[in-house]
């Protein structure tokens, strides 16, 4: 592939970061500025906090929050592949067949480790 083909890729990436960050630099001075006791509390969903906010939570919540971004960052690499499948023949497919298999072994090494386990 020649360098040309990534000018569409390298311009919408210094684009998006552009934008980035002139939301991050320009955004802050238009806004206004106004401090006080009660701008600088706590606000969710129009009900005042009470207590501590760091209440212990199980790891099994988090556990599973990383898992399942993990196994769905998964799918996102299976799109340049339905995309070329035909391009790929059958090289492309065991490929792919290869990336599924590491990724059923790491499910089966989580399920078999009892990340997945609420009751325990």
């Amino acid at each position: 592939m020649e360098p040309s083909g990534y000018l569409p890729i390298v311009l919408q990436s210094l684009v998006a970061l552009g934008f980035v960050a002139l939301v991050l630099i320009v955004v802050p001075m238009l806004g206004p500025r106004r401090k006080g006791a009660k701008k600088n509390e706590n606000f969710e969903c129009g009900i005042e906090s009470q207590g501590n906010a760091r209440i212990p939570v199980s790891i099994k919540y988090f556990m599973t929050a990383i898992l399942f971004v993990l196994f769905d960052v998964e799918v996102i690499f299976f799109y340049p592949y339905a995309v070329n499948f035909r391009a790929m023949g059958v090289e492309g497919f065991l490929a792919v067949l290869l990336f599924v298999a590491i990724f059923l072994i790491g499910f089966v090494y989580v399920l078999r480790k009892g990340a997945l386990d609420w009751e325990k």
